[in-house]
């Protein structure tokens, strides 16, 4: 017979509130053929040698883990029987590596309980311990309709209990979380932030004023009051049992914490327990898998929202940013990519609004975020956060916002197009004049599109061969600077004074030069078809890798 629980509720949470709770890529629904609104009453493991011939056991609403069992194995469709036969909301199977039979589906398809299977690399330990979790935790007082391991949105929820700003840290000090800034931080909420961890030099201060062996000893509220450096904090320990899993540090925003701001931080630590057992035991690897999940999104898997975090009924749109970490000998052309700058605008991005969610790969961040105020309103939030992180450029760009999933992939590509037209404006400059810049889609129409055109045109001019052509290898061959004199003559709408300053030469320096190349190769920007052959041919060979420095 099962095992399970004593105290068995016959109703509960749903099944797809369950699924929703676990970390993410844990279970695949096979079949589930009332649907994923069955309610559950509880987790038991199902030993099928033990059970019953008559099949009188019963397991009315529970989750049955069929430890053993393959999805593919003969015995699997008996068990899923006896588990119907029983009431069961659902079997677990381990699903290995061919597959459900074709029986098996079938004889789900015509039952009540639902078919789920555990993917490769989830030991069952995990899975009980998830699903429990999930169970106990369905709706923490407080905080309902959080996602088990939102972090983000729990400390924006918790900011709305206590009048304050919120970090959620683990126990050695680094951040999980923090709310979202509503006001200019103090220097000590904006050093923790950009650093990810309180200072090293502030937790030893901590620690040898005995602040730290206070907070962890007690279930109660520890005040830290005010100085001439730092507003007022609050701090309560979160514990499970006698583990301390982390802290939630509660600080003035603005104005004074509210009077029962204390015990609504003691509320609040009761109902983190479940969220940072969750993200100790499975946050990171739910992160890694969150994180594909939005990447498989972004290039138009819909099938992968669910394990994004996403909902398939909100409109959202894309933002990109790209960050970099900027020396005074460097301009962005060949800055290093800023991984502490994007592990800041992540956080940042997460406490934004919730239902935000974020993907990285390589020096750019991937924000998918609810449509609500505008499709620049998170990119510029991120601005304002990166303005805070010195020596650090970061270029973000908002995409329209897509009305449903499948457009997506259309609203990332705009934005990376939009991070293009920044990024070209800024290549060349000294670093000391590159500056971080936002801009939405419909504020650089003009430019996008001529992006779009030259990457069409690219291959065929390749093909081809004519005065521009010759005048660019020449340059390239003997480090001229014809085409770059030509460029900035047609940038300048074909002003000679406006062109030179630029060059920062002489005007009939300027103008020996385009008469050079009007003599040489032909190019003569007078010729309207020679000038548009030169504004396309010039703007592709700025692309490539320069040689010798133009003189």
């Amino acid at each position: 017979m099962p095992t399970h629980e004593p105290g068995r509720r016959d109703t509960g949470p749903s099944l797809e509130q369950i699924l929703g709770l676990i970390a993410p890529g844990m279970l695949d629904v096979v079949v589930a053929p009332r649907g994923t609104a069955v309610p559950v009453a509880g987790v038991a493991l199902h030993d099928p040698g033990e059970e019953r011939d008559d099949g009188t056991w019963a397991a009315t609403g529970l989750i049955l883990l069929a430890v053993g069992v393959e999805v593919a194995s003969p015995e699997a469709v008996d068990v899923l029987r006896a588990a119907d036969r029983a009431g069961a909301a659902a079997v677990v199977m381990r699903r290995g590596g061919r597959g459900p039979r074709a029986a098996l589906v079938e004889a789900a398809g015509r039952g009540r309980t639902a078919l789920l299977a555990r993917r490769p690399g989830q030991g069952w330990t995990e899975v009980l311990g998830g699903l429990r979790t999930a169970l106990a935790h369905s709706a923490p007082a407080g905080v309902a309709g959080l996602r088990l391991g939102d972090l983000s949105g729990l400390a924006n929820t918790v900011a709305d209990l206590v009048g304050g700003a919120i970090t959620i840290e683990d126990p050695q000090s680094r951040v999980l979380a923090y709310s979202r800034l509503d006001h200019e931080p103090d220097p000590m909420r904006r050093l923790t932030i950009l650093g990810q961890e309180v200072p090293r030099w502030r937790v030893v201060e901590l620690r040898e004023s005995g602040f730290f062996r206070t907070l962890w000893s007690t279930d109660g509220v520890v005040r830290l009051p005010a100085d001439a450096r730092y507003a007022e904090r609050l701090a309560i320990a979160v514990r499970h049992g006698s583990e301390v899993l982390g802290s939630i540090w509660a600080a003035a925003d603005g104005q004074p914490l509210a009077e029962d701001a204390a015990a609504a931080l003691r509320t609040a630590a009761r109902a983190a327990v479940p969220h940072l057992s969750h993200h100790q035991t499975w946050g990171r690897a739910a992160a890694r898998a969150r994180e594909g999940a939005v990447h498989a999104l972004l290039n138009g898997d819909v099938r992968a929202a669910h394990e994004a975090g996403v909902a398939t009924d909100r409109p959202y749109a894309v933002v990109v940013a790209e960050a970099y970490d900027v020396h005074d000998e460097q301009a962005v052309s060949t800055a290093t990519a800023g991984q502490r700058v994007l592990d800041v605008l992540a956080l940042q991005a997460a406490a934004y609004r919730p239902g935000c969610v974020t993907a990285r790969t390589g020096r750019r961040l991937y924000v998918l975020v609810p449509a609500g105020d505008g499709e620049t309103g998170p990119a510029r939030t991120l601005l304002a956060t990166a303005r805070s992180v010195p020596r650090s450029v970061v270029l973000a760009g908002a995409g329209p916002v897509a009305a449903g999933l499948s457009g997506l992939p259309a609203s990332r590509e705009t934005a990376e197009l939009v991070v293009r037209v920044l990024r070209e404006r800024a290549e060349g400059r000294p670093a000391g004049e590159v500056v971080s810049a936002v801009a939405a889609y419909d504020e650089v129409v003009a430019e996008t599109t001529v992006l779009r055109l030259l990457d069409r045109v690219e291959p065929l001019w390749g093909s081809l061969s004519g005065p521009v052509h010759a005048m660019v290898e020449h340059d390239r061959a003997h480090g001229s600077a014809y085409g770059d004199s030509v460029a900035a003559y047609l940038d300048a709408s074909c002003d000679t004074g406006t062109a030179a300053r630029r060059l920062n030469v002489h005007p009939n320096t300027l103008r020996y030069r385009l008469r050079r190349a009007r003599e040489l190769f032909g190019v003569d920007p007078a010729d309207p078809a020679v000038r548009l052959l030169a504004e396309v041919g010039l703007r592709l060979a700025a692309r490539r890798p320069p040689g010798n420095a133009a003189r």
